[in-house]
């Protein structure tokens, strides 16, 4: 069942930028080192020099990555950096020490920040100060798409050369392909993209997942595995999440998929860029369907169905849409060119 809602319906103020698919996944190249164990080095502690600028606007750069804190801040990772919203300003938070193009954000059990950057490595933020990671420090590279803390703790990064692994003190670095490829010939056929990683996630038996810009990958402790079903690859998977009830979710190029420990199903055969789960279960997805790019809601009473009920909110304006996040409130949050915030029947556009 498919619901369709267009919040841009019937409203005059719109934002008349277009984003160019091309371009907007990454403006980078796709450089390659051998992942390794650091040493544990000194982290350098970023003094701010000037004030962090608060606006009554939101960013008008492309917003990757939105999260809210346990204190009810909405945090944005973006193309013109990190922004914090307390429900009446935005504050860049990284003015002051960088000017980097911002990725992911990721709030710590202890309440910490991590924001990761396109070409700058990682800044980590207590509140109060900065301490910045490279490759200076072990890092596998300054280019660093995801941040996801595992149940022990550790925080990993997905890069564009592997998965770097930092327990508070060191960094271990994965490659992907570093337990599988055996002879020149598998080496010869390893795609650097496959080393590209978009997403982590801990399932519910301790193994990761890794989805990557190639073919996804599982690591049980011992041995990184590419992830098939019916003998094919996951290709190019953007998001992967484990759901409340430890089912896994995969979403890219060969659209929406739920693993549950025996089983892949298929929901949906568009692209997918975003999977994001609600406090009800609710799972919702940024993709690129024949009506254009579109949030969609799949019903959480209905997903043991092969067919559940779908509500999609269809801006139908050729914006690429990205991170959602449904708050506290219950609005609807993603990220475009811009911030955009739906309460059902309301769009705001926080853009000057």
């Amino acid at each position: 069942m498919l619901n369709s809602i267009n919040p841009w319906k019937g409203q005059p103020k719109l934002v008349k930028h277009r984003l160019v698919f091309s371009i907007l996944w990454l403006f980078i190249g796709y450089p390659s080192c051998k992942g390794q164990a650091s040493t544990n080095l000194p982290k350098d502690t970023v003094k701010a020099q000037t004030k962090a600028v608060v606006s009554s606007y939101g960013p008008p750069n492309i917003t990757r990555t939105i999260k809210q804190d346990r204190k009810g801040n909405i945090w944005l990772a973006t193309f013109g950096g990190v922004f914090r919203y307390d429900g009446k300003s935005f504050t860049n938070v990284t003015s002051p020490v960088s000017s980097a193009r911002f990725f992911s954000v990721l709030e710590d059990r202890k309440g910490n920040f991590w924001f990761s950057s396109v070409g700058s490595g990682v800044y980590y933020f207590d509140g109060n100060s900065f301490q910045h990671f490279t490759t200076e420090h072990g890092l596998a590279n300054n280019q660093v798409i995801a941040i996801y803390e595992d149940k022990a703790g550790n925080i990993w990064f997905g890069t564009l050369t592997g998965a770097s692994r930092y327990d508070g003190a060191t960094f271990r670095n994965y490659e992907m392909n570093e337990s599988f490829l055996n002879s020149s010939s598998e080496k010869e056929a390893f795609d650097k993209d496959d080393n590209d990683v978009n997403s982590i996630v801990e399932d519910k038996t301790g193994k990761f997942w890794f989805g990557t810009r190639g073919m996804a990958r599982i690591y049980d402790g011992k041995t990184i595995s590419i992830i098939t079903h019916a003998g094919r690859p996951f290709r190019n998977v953007r998001t992967i999440i484990e759901d409340k009830k430890g089912n896994i979710w995969l979403g890219g190029d060969d659209g929406l998929w739920r693993y549950d420990g025996s089983t892949f199903i298929n929901f949906t055969q568009d692209f997918v860029g975003y999977v994001y789960e609600d406090k009800q279960g609710n799972i919702w997805t940024s993709s690129q369907t024949p009506r254009g790019w579109a949030l969609s809601r799949y019903e959480a009473k209905t997903l043991s169905s092969r067919k559940p009920t779908v509500t999609e909110i269809n801006p139908n304006n050729g914006r690429m849409l990205f991170g959602i996040l449904v708050a506290n409130d219950g609005s609807i949050w993603f990220g475009a060119d811009g911030v955009y915030r739906y309460n059902g029947n309301t769009l705001t556009d926080f853009k000057q």
